[in-house]
């Protein structure tokens, strides 16, 4: 049984092709996708013959595609997007910082950036600054740099290491406000005992 099948696609498909190819593919992938949504067919003479005006356009639609990325691509190249969020005091985030919220900060700005197009190298989760790609084509790719802000003032000071004893239990420490320095000089000196 073949594992693949030759399908002639009639609309424009995402990493697979443009209306008019010929293109090998999976089983399953053209009874489950592309046949279901009309996207391709069983190819003929004819069909290919048919399609050849609305390839020659999809190639039109494509180029100026193109040209519109590539000058997005120098307007976004170094550009910076500061992002407010929700933290707790080590500046952890609540949440994290998705590509579909950096495509949104994007369009906000007027690039049409489709979330599949951010690429994160990991989960942001910190407050801090981060270096994101955005990937239109494999040679048309800009740095973006990501400031993620708190979204109050971060109370450092206030928080102290919390040690806890062999059961679980919680240490408590008092706090002095003279340091251990000033403690030791004030006690008094153990005399010697008589014998």
């Amino acid at each position: 049984m073949a594992k693949t099948v030759k399908l002639l696609l009639t609309e424009n498909v995402d990493n697979l092709g443009i209306v008019g190819d010929v293109v090998n593919v999976r089983l399953g992938y053209a009874r489950n996708f592309l046949l279901p949504r009309d996207l391709a067919t069983v190819p003929t003479e004819a069909m290919i013959a048919d399609l050849a005006d609305k390839r020659k356009q999809a190639e039109a639609d494509l180029a100026e595609l193109r040209k519109r990325r590539q000058a997005a691509i120098q307007k976004i190249d170094g550009l910076e997007i500061t992002m407010s969020r929700s933290c707790n005091d080590q500046g952890q985030l609540y949440g994290s910082v998705t590509q579909q919220d950096i495509a949104s900060a994007l369009s906000e700005l007027g690039f049409a950036v489709r979330p599949r197009e951010v690429r994160l190298a990991h989960t942001i989760k910190r407050v801090d600054t981060f270096e994101v790609l955005v990937k239109f084509d494999t040679d048309l790719e800009a740095n973006v740099k990501l400031w993620v802000v708190p979204d109050r003032e971060l109370d450092l000071e206030r928080e102290e290491e919390m040690e806890f004893d062999n059961e679980g239990n919680l240490i408590e420490k008092k706090k002095s406000k003279r340091p251990a320095a000033a403690e030791a000089a004030k006690q008094p000196e153990a005399e010697p005992a008589d014998a």
